[in-house]
């Protein structure tokens, strides 16, 4: 499947996307439970996770790079939609609490200058929460799946990512045990396999949900010492 976002809709539309969207929304509802007063961007192609928290938060915007391309937006859901460059946000510095990054990462032409955008506009105590396809995952190898695209992750390298970006990982979830299939037995029972893969195949999930905080002591340059501390090194020496 190709990582334009027309082709990401498709799937979302279609009966193995909306079981695929609600698991996903179960996980992520997890992480947020309440938003009440707050404002959230989504980056990538979020549009099928937001609506959960449409009603509470103030602010919802979805905002898609333009690698992704153009795609149908949806007439409920974001109070606003925006395609731009995936490494200048057309936003100020520090205006959303939390931001949903889903089919951005490993779309992204520079995932870490898309990384260091989030942080510049997300408050001092915003959350993120990004989600990414775990490459020892099956669905990495479902080629008709939004999730098999060039670039895959391991929770090692998406925690050194963070970091290098001034983000601290707070926690971490996974999600789709459920192979990429389209068979109606398997839709079924996702739930089921979703319980079952939890308990006795971690490591092989589809994606991996990790949320993240604007570490801002990080970005502070380092004090030099004291004068009068350096003078009585260097007597010391």
């Amino acid at each position: 499947m190709t990582t334009g976002a027309s082709e990401i809709a498709e799937f979302y539309e279609s009966p193995r996307g909306a079981v695929t969207a609600r698991l996903l929304r179960d996980r992520l509802s997890v992480f947020w439970p309440h938003t009440k007063g707050e404002s959230l961007l989504g980056i990538g192609y979020t549009q099928p996770f937001l609506d959960q928290w449409s009603d509470q938060a103030r602010r919802v915007i979805a905002c898609m790079p333009d690698v992704l391309g153009a795609a149908k937006w949806p007439i409920t859901g974001p109070s606003l939609s925006c395609v731009t460059a995936d490494d200048a946000l057309p936003f100020p510095d520090m205006v959303f609490d939390r931001v949903l990054l889903v089919h951005g990462l490993e779309s992204a032409n520079n995932p870490a200058r898309l990384l260091r955008e989030t942080w510049r506009v997300l408050k001092d105590d915003g959350r993120m929460v990004v989600v990414v396809p775990n490459r020892a995952g099956v669905w990495t190898h479902g080629e008709d799946s939004p999730f098999f695209l060039r670039q895959s992750f391991t929770s090692g390298q998406i925690d050194r990512l963070l970091a290098a970006s001034l983000f601290r990982t707070e926690r971490r979830d996974s999600a789709l045990w459920l192979p990429p299939t389209a068979m109606r037995f398997f839709l079924q029972s996702a739930p089921v396999l979703e319980r079952t893969g939890r308990r006795l195949m971690p490591g092989a999930a589809g994606v991996t949900i990790t949320e993240a905080v604007k570490d801002v002591y990080a970005a502070l340059p380092l004090q030099p010492a004291p004068r009068r501390r350096l003078a009585a090194l260097s007597r010391a020496a």
